[in-house]
């Protein structure tokens, strides 16, 4: 890992036009570029976005997984490639500023996944809902339990070197991509740790926990990914 890596941040946002031009303007300038990607949002988003100074693509179909493998095909197009990828949200719930301690690991101990971790004591009040609380422990133990994993969370704020996630050939569209990279890490040996992140309520209304259809099923893709990786052993 160079003292100075080329860090990519992605960001798949739906919907986040009152939210984006501040997640933007708190991403530090060790960054080499952003990419927003508008998961066929129908407001401000993209225009904000550029605004801003991101570089912005469009996915036409709904899914996160779907926006974060259109960011990972345009990375992979680049003539210069990165050491590292940020996946970042959109909604400004995050504390993008905190971004220089995620890939402090990556950076000065060659860990090659990093999680930022929504601790309870650094959360903001109603921060994160019921089903989320006990939506990320439950996959948490189970991963425990299946893989002896450290995981505390499943939190999209997360570095990882950009060849290890490469090589993870990440496939989901929707729900289970941050499931899907932790299982596969694992099941590959990769490093990894966890950083203690704050966290806030978010600007707007959540597409997943915010709904009792995308909380289902959020749960139901992630314990899919869970069985499947742990019936494997």
């Amino acid at each position: 890992m160079p003292k100075r890596p080329i860090i990519n941040v992605i960001i798949p946002a739906f919907n986040e036009a009152d939210s984006i031009g501040s997640v933007l303007a708190d991403i530090p300038a060790i960054v080499e570029e952003v990419i927003v990607i508008s998961n066929n949002s129908t407001d401000d988003t993209v225009s904000n976005a550029r605004e801003a100074g991101a570089t912005v693509l469009t996915e036409y179909r709904r899914g996160y997984g779907f926006a974060c493998l259109k960011g990972l095909e345009y990375v992979a197009q680049k003539e210069i490639q990165p050491d590292i990828i940020v996946f970042l949200d959109g909604d400004y719930s995050d504390y993008p500023e905190q971004l220089t301690q995620l890939v402090a690991p990556i950076i000065e101990s060659g860990i090659d996944l990093v999680i930022g971790a929504r601790k309870k004591e650094l959360r903001e009040s109603g921060s994160m809902t019921g089903p989320q609380i006990f939506g990320n422990w439950l996959a948490t133990s189970l991963m425990t339990l299946f893989f002896n994993s450290r995981f505390t969370d499943l939190g999209p704020f997360r570095a990882i070197k950009y060849d290890k996630l490469v090589a993870l050939k990440m496939e989901d569209q929707t729900y289970g991509w941050t499931v899907e990279m932790q299982l596969k890490a694992l099941k590959k040996g990769y490093s990894y740790t966890e950083v203690p992140m704050r966290y806030r309520n978010r600007i707007g209304v959540s597409k997943v926990s915010g709904t009792i259809k995308g909380a289902i099923f959020a749960g139901v893709k992630i314990l899919t990914w869970i069985f499947k990786y742990g019936l494997k052993k």
